[in-house]
């Protein structure tokens, strides 16, 4: 018989190999699902390798629960870099400095962080490395998702080696132009800002003293977040968003001119910032889509939604889309991929994420205001929601996503 005519049967295939992707063979396959995993691009494990992905993830306290059921964050633990307050400074004067700082501090809340922060090519490692302990899981990277036919019975997926295999639920995780979204005719709402994020490590003399700071001035957020030590030296990751023709120019500026640029943007917060890694760049925009769920087939983080990096929102939106999904599928494996169990994920996670995307723009395009009494009003908003401390305890909690 030949590999085109057997077709293989799995109760989950998943399309995508991303941080999302790969969080989702896991957490699937350690719950006793057998789970198929494809991705067209084997993923980048080591940080100097051409596609490395230079951002950073951080991973907040609501994901941890998830990660150590995936047998996940034991693999990560020892290369955490705690969050323990977020800084917030409006520079929005005349010249590029501090005028407002307010901190967010965990330990108002509970004794742990608010996350951790990781290299995502360091996680795609782990994350490889632990998927290959999975009997259940059969990770197939080199190999993409070509055709997809969906019946009330099951899904068909055919795939680039021209294999087929039939599975009880499809999971989207293959990105913003996701072919499962678009095979499954679920359409999506864009909004592009014009800008872009430069993502980069640098080494500065100033200890970070795991603070993740967010400095706001015209063109978008300039964030530092923790990472561990780099030989020794202290270390940040650093997502830098401007309106796309500047980050551009920055992104082509000679080392000592960045380091320059860097410095005065940062306000000098930790003193020179110097380049640690190569500069990425990416586009900056929101997108939704109109259902997370069709017949078989869960839309899960950016296939279902993307959003600019703004308070470390982005993957752990998609990591409460997975525990949601894999919720219902504990609750009920018998009725693995069927109507009901899809509804309920559609109706739970579209109204929460679409709540938070509408919060995620405001705050992004607060933070691009040119006009002088535009800016000040912003300073002046947030030292008043800071200033109650009960706001600032629910800020807090909204944007860890709990309750």
């Amino acid at each position: 018989m030949s590999q085109s005519s057997h077709i293989q049967q799995t109760d989950i295939l998943i399309s995508g190999g991303g941080v999302a992707g790969l969080t989702a063979a896991a957490a699937f396959g350690a719950a006793g699902f057998t789970t198929i995993c494809v991705d067209p691009t084997p993923p980048v494990t080591s940080e100097g390798d051409d596609g490395a992905d230079m951002r950073t993830t951080a991973l907040l306290h609501p994901s941890r629960k998830l990660l150590e059921a995936a047998g996940l964050w034991a693999r990560l633990t020892p290369h955490a870099a705690p969050l323990q307050i977020m800084r917030i400074i409006d520079a929005g004067g005349e010249k590029s400095e501090a005028r407002l700082s307010r901190d967010f501090d965990a330990a108002d809340l509970s004794d742990d962080p608010f996350g951790w922060n990781f290299p995502n090519w360091l996680l795609r490692r782990e994350m490889v490395a632990r998927l290959a302990e999975i009997p259940q899981v059969d990770f197939r990277p080199g190999v993409a998702t070509t055709g997809l036919i969906t019946r009330e019975s099951g899904a068909e997926v055919t795939l680039s080696d021209g294999s087929h295999v039939r599975a009880r639920l499809v999971i989207a995780a293959d990105g913003r132009n996701s072919f499962i979204r678009e095979a499954a005719g679920i359409s999506v709402k864009t909004t592009h800002y014009g800008q872009k994020a430069l993502a980069f490590a640098v080494t500065h003399p100033i200890p970070h003293g795991n603070v993740s700071t967010e400095i706001h001035r015209s063109g978008g957020p300039f964030t530092l977040v923790p990472l561990p030590d780099r030989n020794g030296v202290p270390s940040s990751a650093i997502v830098w968003m401007e309106r796309g023709a500047e980050a551009e120019r920055l992104a082509a500026l000679p080392v000592a001119e960045f380091e320059a640029a860097m410095l005065e943007r940062s306000t000098g917060i930790l003193g020179p910032l110097k380049l640690e890694t190569r500069r990425s760049i990416w586009p900056m925009m929101t997108q939704i889509a109109r259902r997370f769920s069709a017949q078989r087939v869960a839309l899960i983080a950016e296939a279902a939604h993307v959003i600019p990096p703004i308070g470390a929102q982005g993957l752990n939106m998609s990591l409460a889309d997975l525990s949601y999904l894999l919720e219902l599928c504990d609750r009920d494996p018998a009725h693995l991929g069927e109507p009901a169990m899809l509804d309920a994920y559609h109706r739970r996670r579209w109204p929460e994420v679409k709540a938070r995307e509408i919060g995620i723009d405001f705050l992004n395009r607060a933070s691009m205001v040119q006009a002088r009494p535009l800016r000040d009003l912003r300073a002046g908003v947030l030292g008043a929601l800071y200033s109650l401390g009960p706001v600032r305890k629910s800020l807090m909690r909204a944007g860890l996503g709990v309750k």
